[in-house]
């Protein structure tokens, strides 16, 4: 225990802390519980309280002396698990430079009474698509372990390949989605369960983060985005409960479910703006950032730690952070320039990105004070916002009959009972049981409202005009004169509880079959 003490005097801790925590972790005894255990208390003289908030603050400050600088080479670690990336012209190069840090790494280790799983390590030999040489079987040995070069390697749930393709990544992340949904899906079914905001809820909460997580580094392919847009209109299609011929920019807004390619823009946006705004003690990444970028932060890290690849002529081209990478893309630029260049959208009538402290600065630093920062940072995250919803209504443009706008938050008649909920979307989509709006089977359809034979049954006729539902309309929906994205209709619940009762009384949108004869009026 003495030894710990002293490491955190090493670290600047102040003594009157250090006496709380010799306090707090002193004289602990634990009490095992199960049935028929023994109701005694056992002394525990090591580690620290599970669960407790400063066990990995401990933790960190133990293991901080296992970090290192490494020449032409980076070392990262997430608590327990560390990843060591060394780069030079040949393979051969690469498993002697990556032996000295890891003997490095091991003698440190059994200072401190730390021991690696050595048998859990795995080696990858990373190169560029321009390489066309044969992939590298070249193995490393590390305390007599033989350690060949995977093909494929994950950590912190990303999946890397040599080249750094996503396209394993997102497949992994495809089938991982899949596997979920099929059991979320039983919670509703087409006309009946839990209403859609509660459907939307799981997909934005649920579904959307384990299909997208890594699309913060990663840019999915071409065939990846075919799949899960496939996938993504299905969950749509089942938060709505809308038909199969209604077209997919239709779909998603209704769904308020913004298309794969536009939320995966922002998400790259947003992991910009958060490199941009972290201090480097925070997020190593920011320390990487180009000297150019406008950022209040003063600290930059060594040109080695930047140009992992910069003396490796083949591999690297150096490109400004405000210019936008090439399309097709060259991956021959740094990772972190082209993720810098996503904030130039954001950085308009901005001089220094803000810093989000986590610490208030000492007196002499000339930055502004923390809570405008925040308010700063804020305001930069609504702009990415603004910008997703912009990104997504140019790039999945709707038909000219739909003139609803693209929303995040769901519709307010999404808390309707599913299947009333259900009828509105589809009337709105232009796909339903209306007559003027047919499916694709129907070759010669008759558009003529089947109530009234005066007009075509559309969206507008069943609800604002029809004769034969004039008493209905006249007894719920007299304050409804408009069908329009700017109606109060869409934003008042008594109105929509109202719009809900007429749709399930005169049975608007219900399929032919299941309409009494009495409310058609009889043939001439």
């Amino acid at each position: 225990m003495g030894f710990g003490w002293a490491r955190l005097l090493a670290s600047h801790v102040p003594s009157y802390m250090v006496d709380w925590v010799s306090s707090f972790l002193s004289e602990r005894t634990c009490t095992l519980v199960f049935q028929g255990s023994p109701n005694t208390s056992s002394p525990v003289s090591v580690g620290t309280p599970q669960g407790s908030p400063i066990s990995r603050l401990f933790f960190l400050l133990y293991v901080a002396p296992l970090h290192m600088s490494i020449p032409k080479g980076l070392m990262v670690s997430y608590v327990d698990d560390i990843s060591i990336t060394v780069a030079s012209p040949s393979y051969r190069g690469n498993i002697h430079r990556f032996q000295r840090p890891f003997t490095t790494i091991s003698a440190r280790g059994r200072d401190l009474g730390i021991s690696f799983s050595v048998p859990k390590t795995e080696l990858i030999h990373w190169r560029t698509p321009s390489q066309r040489a044969p992939r590298s079987r070249a193995p490393i040995l590390l305390e007599g372990h033989l350690f060949h070069p995977s093909e494929v390697v994950r950590w912190l749930g990303y999946w890397f390949t040599p080249t750094l393709s996503p396209t394993h990544h997102f497949r992994h992340r495809l089938s991982l989605a899949q596997a979920v949904f099929s059991f979320v899906r039983r919670l509703s079914s087409p006309g009946a369960g839990v209403r859609p905001f509660l459907c939307h809820r799981i997909a934005t909460g649920l579904l959307c983060p384990i299909l997208t997580y890594g699309a913060d580094l990663f840019t999915p392919t071409y065939i990846a985005l075919r799949a899960m847009n496939g996938f993504w209109r299905r969950v749509q299609r089942w938060t709505t409960n809308s038909f199969l011929s209604t077209p997919t920019s239709i779909l998603a807004r209704e769904a308020c479910l913004p298309p794969i390619v536009s939320y995966c823009r922002y998400r790259r946006r947003l992991t910009a703006l958060r490199v941009a705004c972290a201090p480097p003690y925070a997020n190593p990444a920011a320390a990487r950032l180009p000297p150019s970028f406008p950022s209040l932060s003063s600290f930059s890290a060594q040109g080695s730690s930047r140009h992992l690849t910069k003396g490796l002529c083949s591999v690297y081209l150096p490109l400004d952070w405000r210019t936008k990478v090439p399309s097709p893309p060259i991956r021959k630029h740094l990772r972190v320039d082209a993720l810098a260049h996503l904030t130039l959208t954001l950085q308009e009538g901005l001089t220094r990105f803000p810093l989000v402290l986590h610490t208030h600065p000492p007196p002499e630093t000339n930055i502004p004070p923390p809570d405008l920062m925040r308010r700063t940072y804020r305001a930069l995250r609504a702009r990415a916002r603004h910008m997703l919803l912009k990104d997504w209504a140019e790039d999945d443009p709707t038909p000219p009959y739909y003139n609803y706008p693209p929303s995040l938050a769901p519709h307010p008649f999404m808390g309707l009972r599913r299947f009333v909920a259900g009828r509105i979307h589809q009337m709105r989509a232009g796909k339903s049981y209306l007559a003027a709006h047919p499916s694709w089977s129907d070759e010669d359809p008759d558009l003529t409202c089947p109530r009234c034979k005066i007009e075509p049954e559309t969206f507008q006729h069943a609800v604002l005009s029809c004769p034969a539902r004039s008493w209905d309309r006249d007894l719920l929906l007299k304050e409804v004169s408009s069908l329009d994205q700017n109606s109060s209709l869409w934003t008042n619940p008594h109105l929509l509880q109202a719009l809900g009762e007429y749709i399930t009384t005169t049975k608007t949108a219900f399929p032919p079959d299941t309409i009494p004869e009495h409310l058609f009026p009889p043939s001439p």
